[in-house]
């Protein structure tokens, strides 16, 4: 059985060592020849340093590495070329000083394994240089591969103004350079995260192509179904083995755990480096959060109390986009350009001109690291109780058990400064989706009935739970208790669920300035 990739980011390494190769070739061959400068975006952990690893191997013309696989035979092995990689992990870039010196080291550095020694000052000078002297020492024409293009950007995108401001000037400066050396350049190609619109390189570029929503490359990242059950096919039955189950199974699980990633709302792919560790270790781990998510993320979405980014469809039109800027980050925009958002769904505008793309969470691995990682962020509590609390409070809303629930909740709402809480009912309506939303119900908010709106429905598997909350700034918790659980039988939201589960419940949540109560009564089965 072959070796998995796990952490294996160097396509001659992969190769090297027998491991299993997700063959991308035959999407390789068309995007080589589709375009002179292309970009693609994708979140991290996608396999964008691979195959920008692999694109250096097939223009220096390792053709024994591709033995076996589709573009073997397509390509003139003859033809090789000089490849100049700028991978930002690699080069220090905490400061515009600092990754002035270290740009100009590492330029400085690639250039003597060539024989080539660079006389310019500067970091941007020295790239052009790189590039010049190439050309002419070879007499071919040069392939740039930059991998993770804005990783300098987004890495301070928590830090002071300016730093931001000298680190965008310094890539401006930089990829500025490529647009000048355009004879020099045989092909380009930049990956990235994020699209931002004011670090100019799009701009400069004005003959870049953007394929990142291209339903052709939808699936050059990440690993479709048919890939994962083919290429996998021994360790989805070891797999299957652990977890004393069958394959099918598995396969379900590991669907609903790591798959649903989607660049064009119809083809969906596999987080490939989850699913490895996933096939290696036999363990459904949530991994999103420990494979370098920025703190600011979260801190962001609850500054700006976004949560319902996480509990509704949202519309992102692609102008959007097109027009990130760093220096106000669309919470929306940021989310969906990192993974944590991806397209269910795509389809024209009111006018039939422009694309709107409806946005949702793409599987149980990001939705359970986001509502962990917010919920400890709101309620001020530590992520490993969260995560623990999750499972109690589970339990109590599938056994019906009020009393618990209602500690758990008193628990979370502890820890928050008093000066936070909001007195609005929709601000603890919001927080308790969001919590509950943690536990793995799904969950539907604000229902509209004939005889009314329900506040919130949890249900799984054969549990239904008809959830009311009510807020007020004083008053006596009985009384909320009671005009909670009276709205919901008078309205009979429950109605509808009783026919379609066996187990439903009433729920009441009431929050009376900081003191909470709930209670809970269960319907008798038909």
């Amino acid at each position: 059985m072959q070796e998995l990739p796990v952490g294996i980011q160097s396509f001659v390494d992969l190769r090297g060592r027998g491991c299993v190769y997700v063959d991308k070739t035959r999407l390789i061959e068309w995007l080589i020849n589709r375009g002179k400068t292309i970009f693609l975006s994708r979140p991290r952990r996608f396999g964008k340093s691979l195959l920008v690893s692999t694109l250096q191997a097939l223009f220096e013309g390792r053709k024994d590495l591709f033995e076996g696989l589709y573009i073997a035979d397509k390509v003139d092995w003859e033809q090789q070329y000089p490849v100049i990689k700028q991978d930002w992990s690699l080069i220090t870039h905490t400061s515009a000083e600092t990754i002035e010196r270290a740009s100009i080291a590492h330029l400085r550095e690639l250039a003597a394994s060539f024989d080539i020694a660079l006389t310019q000052e500067f970091a941007a000078d020295c790239f052009g240089e790189l590039i010049q002297r190439l050309h002419q020492k070879t007499g071919k024409q040069v392939v740039v591969l930059v991998d993770e293009y804005d990783m300098p950007m987004l890495d301070a995108l928590s830090e002071p103004p300016e730093i931001i401001e000298g680190i965008r000037k310094f890539l401006q400066n930089f990829y500025r350079v490529l647009k000048g050396a355009d004879e020099h350049l045989r092909f380009v190609f930049m990956t990235g995260i994020t699209k931002f619109a004011k670090v100019s390189v799009f701009s400069a570029l004005n003959n870049l192509l953007d394929v990142t929503f291209d339903a052709t490359y939808a699936t050059l990242c990440g690993y479709t179904q048919e890939e994962l059950e083919s290429c996998f096919a021994p360790h989805l039955e070891e797999l299957a083995v652990a977890h004393h189950c069958d394959v099918p199974e598995a396969l379900a699980k590991i669907r609903r755990w790591y798959n649903g990633f989607s660049w064009d709302g119809e083809n969906a792919v596999y987080n490939p480096f989850s699913t490895l560790v996933l096939l290696s270790q036999k363990k459904f781990t949530n991994l999103w959060f420990e494979t370098g998510t920025p703190t600011f993320l979260v801190n962001l979405m609850k500054e700006r109390n976004d949560v319902h980014l996480l509990l509704e469809p949202v519309l992102m039109k692609q102008a959007e986009y097109n027009s990130f800027d760093y220096r106000t980050l669309d919470t929306k925009q940021l989310f969906f350009q990192s993974g944590y958002l991806t397209i269910k769904k795509t389809e024209k505008d009111e006018f039939g001109e422009e694309l709107v793309y409806t946005l949702g969470i793409p599987n149980e691995e990001v939705r359970q690291s986001l509502m962990d990682y917010l919920t400890s962020s709101y309620a001020v509590y530590p992520v490993d109780k969260t995560i623990s609390l999750r499972g109690r409070m589970m339990e109590a809303l599938l056994r019906g058990e009020a009393a618990v629930f209602e500690t758990s909740l008193k628990a979370l709402f502890a820890n928050i400064p008093y000066q936070l809480h909001i007195k609005r009912e929709a601000y603890y309506h919001s927080l308790l989706l969001l919590w509950l939303n943690m536990l793995g119900f799904h969950v539907d908010a604000e229902v509209s009935t004939s005889r009314g709106r329900i506040d919130a429905v949890w249900t799984w598997k054969e549990r239904a739970v008809i959830a009311e909350v009510k807020y007020a700034s004083k008053g006596a918790l009985k009384t909320l208790l009671d005009t909670a659980m009276e709205q919901i039988k008078e309205k009979g939201y429950c109605d509808r669920y009783a026919a379609t589960h066996q187990r439903v419940a009433q729920l009441a949540v009431v929050f009376s300035g900081k003191r909470i109560a709930c209670r809970m009564k269960e319907l008798s089965p038909h």
